[in-house]
């Protein structure tokens, strides 16, 4: 039809194109990581029209793969090398998790009663040996305050609506089936 659409590191050009869940897009880090691995380089792509004709366009884009994966696990070595900067993010302390779960009641409007996340962490985190992420206070503060809207309860987050929401929340490893709804 001679309608063509921009490729995304076309449409990102001269800006930050964010690869989110690098290793869980459609086509292979390693495909993905080949088709790139030029204009990394030179920052210059080559781009085919339909009629064969190919042009010369400027790659003028910070990439920034974001992952949960094991670099090792996803490319190798060579790749590796071609990304020039790596910045590993810790999962908070506890101190960084009590923060987090404070400014989420704050940011989702809700109050929590006194000492219910310190309370989350003995109960349920350390006994499950499950560890702190940056997303789990608004997660489990969001499912919280819905099971509370279900109930007719206030925006209150009290420690029987986080266990329930963890219980939906976390993946439970036992040998026996679960049923999720």
């Amino acid at each position: 039809t001679g309608f063509y659409q921009a490729p995304v590191q076309a449409v990102a050009n001269g800006g930050v194109l964010v690869i989110d869940d690098f290793g869980r897009q459609q086509c292979s880090p390693r495909d993905l990581l080949n088709r790139w691995t030029v204009p990394l380089e030179s920052r210059v792509d080559f781009l085919t029209l339909q009629t064969g004709q190919k042009f010369e366009l400027p790659f003028m884009t910070l990439i920034v793969f974001a992952t949960n994966i094991r670099p090792a696990e996803l490319v190798d070595e060579a790749f590796l090398r071609r990304i020039q900067y790596k910045i590993f993010a810790e999962s908070p302390t506890v101190e960084d998790f009590l923060q987090i779960f404070e400014g989420c009641c704050r940011e989702l409007g809700a109050t929590a009663d006194p000492g219910v996340a310190r309370q989350l962490l003995q109960e349920y985190y350390r006994p499950r040996k499950i560890a702190l992420r940056g997303c789990h206070p608004r997660d489990l503060i969001r499912q919280a305050l819905s099971l509370a809207s279900y109930l007719k309860r206030p925006s209150h987050v009290t420690m029987d609506l986080l266990e329930a929401a963890c219980n939906s929340y976390f993946v439970d490893d036992r040998e026996e089936p679960a049923v999720y709804a």
